[in-house]
């Protein structure tokens, strides 16, 4: 887990350059008809970009997005008119059975088809009219990492794809970004230890992050069995606060930007309590980086224009947490690679 999570700028300035001619080609077929509406099929990591591929897509394209409930058509039978819908199914193998039902039966209703996956082989890739392919080579650990950033960065081409304002040479820094976050490796692996006991905590994100609190949580579960619960801020907020007392570990992605307002009143109430807070955040937000309570990604990602300045936040700040949870697992005595119950592949209907 440890070296495929360091994999990751190369696979992601690999993934980017072999994209950007498909991508471009994609961008000219849709220019004269959009989608109405997009629907995301995915689940276990996929379903967490899947999440963060709603946000994006639809604050950078203003097209209504929505997660596919793959239950309807597997359970339910359901048949549903998709004419002038795009459908995009994401899965790092490309073999998740009721994804590729999803897409299967969405493409029979009229809907126009991506696929996002790591296998060039697999089933999906021969279902989707288009493949989106992550290049980060052969995955070995069960718990996803790479193969994750690479789906994140097909959902920014695929935004580019539908008319978003964004600027290729901004996606080119993510590799550099995500670089700059390995570099707090050593000082992760400080603070694991801190937390060897741990058995239950909380992590909140909001926005374009509240799918970076999901796969945070999703790690701690699988590879350090931790009960990891994800909350919107505006949702913990309303109710399971209540839960945390003095000691009880929170988790907080804290990027600068329209989420920040309402994140920094919530983490100096939890200081108070005092619950065992960390702030995952950048150089551009100085107030999260206060304390010692922080990991601090030695880079500044805020930036000018027509999006939110934490767009580009997702993929440099999963990767501390993705660390924090290779070197608990470590501490605890567990092995990240092969958590028990679980196997690289599963099909579910």
């Amino acid at each position: 887990m440890l070296e495929e999570i360091r994999e990751q700028p190369a696979a992601l300035e690999r993934t980017l350059a072999t994209s950007l001619a498909s991508v471009e080609r994609l961008r000219r077929l849709l220019e004269p008809r959009r989608p109405r509406f997009i629907l995301l099929a995915a689940r276990g990591t996929s379903d967490n970009a899947a999440q963060f591929g709603r946000y994006l897509l639809e604050i950078a394209t203003g097209i209504p997005v929505s997660l596919a409930a793959p239950s309807i058509f597997t359970l339910y039978g359901a048949r549903l008119d998709m004419r002038e819908a795009l459908v995009v199914a994401i899965s790092q193998s490309g073999e998740s059975t009721d994804t590729n039902l999803v897409l299967e039966r969405a493409r029979a209703g009229g809907a126009r088809t991506v696929g996002i996956t790591n296998a060039p082989r697999s089933t999906l890739a021969r279902l989707a009219e288009r493949v989106f392919l992550v290049r980060a080579g052969r995955e070995k650990s069960v718990a996803a990492t790479k193969t994750y950033t690479g789906q994140l960065l097909m959902l920014y081409l695929l935004a580019y794809a539908l008319g978003a304002r964004l600027r290729i040479d901004d996606l080119r820094r993510l590799p550099e970004w995500a670089e700059a976050a390995l570099r707090l490796e050593k000082e992760i692996a400080g603070r694991a230890g801190r937390y060897r006991f741990m058995e239950k905590a909380v992590v909140v994100g909001r926005g374009l992050n509240y799918a970076t609190a999901f796969e945070f949580a999703l790690k701690l579960m699988e590879t350090c069995y931790i009960v990891a619960e994800r909350f919107s801020s505006a949702d913990f907020l309303h109710g399971p606060i209540a839960m945390v007392g003095p000691s009880f570990p929170v988790f907080l992605f804290a990027p600068s930007g329209v989420t920040w307002p309402s994140m920094k009143p919530m983490l100096d109430r939890l200081r108070q309590i005092p619950a065992e807070t960390l702030a995952i955040t950048d150089r551009s937000n100085a107030e999260a980086g206060r304390g010692g309570q922080s990991i601090v990604i030695p880079a500044r990602l805020a930036r000018r224009g027509p999006l939110p300045v934490e767009l580009f936040t997702p993929i440099p700040y999963i990767i501390p947490a993705q660390l924090f949870a290779a070197c608990l697992a470590a501490e605890k005595g567990l092995d990240p690679d092969r958590p028990r119950g679980l196997t690289k592949v599963t099909r579910t209907l």
